[in-house]
């Protein structure tokens, strides 16, 4: 991987973006599962870090870095499918009042992260003149909407939206929206991640995400066997039939269950919660759900993480966050893995399970400390918010200029893309 190098332009003015975030879950530094919280959390506090004015609409639940302007007294609570009427209510409030709040004349930029939004925002933002960016979080084949890429991203049209695919990987399958090309990998708060400073040879595996077929916890048990390391699973059950099925197939395999999710990490998590599991005779242990701050011990402690995907994911926070810790990362070769993983240096791309067992013999030959480098140097909060804040500059000057030199690149024009159902992996 290339060392990232970073140019922004000192004399752009400070932008208003207001963030309409998802309400899943709160927004905040600390939550169990809640990947595209988590990033709306990074980038808010990314944007304010620059001295833009950010401010987010979201649930009264939340804590966020910037302007927190409340739409609903709290998030939904989960991710699930169900599309229940109250659930629907709460999303048309918060959509309504997010757009209550761009309706008062100060906001540059519109920041989302799903479909929904934008069909709701789109026709009532369109006299405001405020452009919308869309983060890409799911893959294309799940967003197909017949026609309404065609009529969101028409460059003819005001305001048009701007797609951000998080991974080259993700980009590939958008490729006739033209827009969607400037690739802005997600980042995470280095310094508040713990590092080790040396392998701990005699400590587990982990493997953290949601239980489901598509994240491979099965395989993950299957090298702890065959290279008979101890293996600490953790993550959440959705209330899907799909993963409480894969769940059931699970425990047979899994020989101590244990909900650790209550327990502060405090100074003395490792000694009383990590400890006494890594000690015990238990080999295959699930720890249920656990928060961001618990996990960061987690990783801290572990000799590797495993990453055993089943499926192309766009972007796995997993990896960087493991390796900000100096934690190893054994991967599949699927997805984004080998755009993120530095094989031989952050750990291991491999194309088999054969060949991830192979590599847990080799886990001690990475040093944790260049682990942790390359994942600041790549993976930062800082360098996601220089890219966004760029992108943010671009989309508002040719916004505000259509007529004059001002203009964006290729890359920022659009053709049309069907979209769907949004799904969360």
């Amino acid at each position: 991987m290339e060392e990232l190098t970073i140019r922004i332009n000192l004399r752009h003015e400070k932008l208003t973006v207001l963030h309409v975030a998802t309400i899943n879950q709160p927004i905040s530094h600390d939550i169990g599962y809640g990947p595209i919280e988590t990033v709306i959390y990074n980038i808010d506090k990314g944007m304010r870090s620059l001295g833009h004015r950010s401010i987010v609409a979201c649930s009264g639940d939340s804590k966020v870095v910037g302007e927190h302007y409340v739409t609903v007294d709290k998030s939904i609570g989960a991710y699930c499918n169900d599309k229940t009427s109250e659930n629907h209510k709460t999303m048309t409030t918060h959509l309504s009042k997010a757009l209550h709040r761009a309706s008062r004349g100060d906001i540059d930029i519109i920041h989302t992260h799903d479909a929904d939004a934008v069909e709701f925002l789109y026709n009532r933002v369109s006299s405001m003149r405020v452009p919308i960016v869309m983060t890409l979080h799911v893959p294309a084949k799940n967003s197909f909407m017949e026609g309404a890429y065609q009529r969101w991203c028409n460059p003819l049209a005001s305001p048009l939206v701007y797609c951000v695919p998080i991974s080259e990987y993700q980009k590939r399958p958008y490729n006739e929206l033209v827009n969607a090309k400037s690739v802005v990998h997600h980042g995470i708060e280095i310094e508040d991640f713990p590092v080790k400073n040396a392998p701990e040879k005699e400590s587990y595996l982990f493997t953290i995400g949601r239980i489901t077929a598509d994240k491979g916890q099965d395989k993950a048990i299957e090298v702890a066997r065959k290279t008979g390391s101890k293996l600490i699973i953790a993550g959440c059950v959705q209330n899907k039939a799909a993963d409480r099925e894969f769940f059931a197939g699970l425990k047979n395999s899994i020989d101590l269950s244990v909900e650790v999710g209550k327990s502060p990490a405090n100074d003395d998590y490792y000694d009383k919660v990590i400890k006494p599991l890594v000690d015990s005779d238990k080999q295959i242990i699930y720890i249920g759900e656990i928060n961001s701050e618990q996990k960061k011990q987690w990783y801290r402690h572990a000799r590797a993480t495993l990453f055993p995907i089943q499926w192309g994911e766009p972007f796995g926070l997993v990896l960087i966050e493991s390796m900000a810790c100096g934690t190893p990362v054994i991967a599949l070769n699927k997805g984004s893995v080998p755009e993120i993983i530095v094989d031989g240096k952050t750990g291991f791309v491999v194309d088999s399970i054969t060949a991830m067992i192979e590599a847990v013999g080799r886990i001690d030959s990475i040093d944790p400390l260049e682990c942790r480098r390359l994942a600041r140097l790549n993976f930062s909060v800082t360098s996601m918010a220089y890219k966004y804040s760029e992108l943010y500059q671009r989309v508002a000057n040719n916004h505000k200029t259509p007529d004059s030199s001002i203009s964006l690149p290729l890359s920022l024009l659009s053709t049309p893309l069907r979209h769907g159902t949004l799904t969360i992996q």
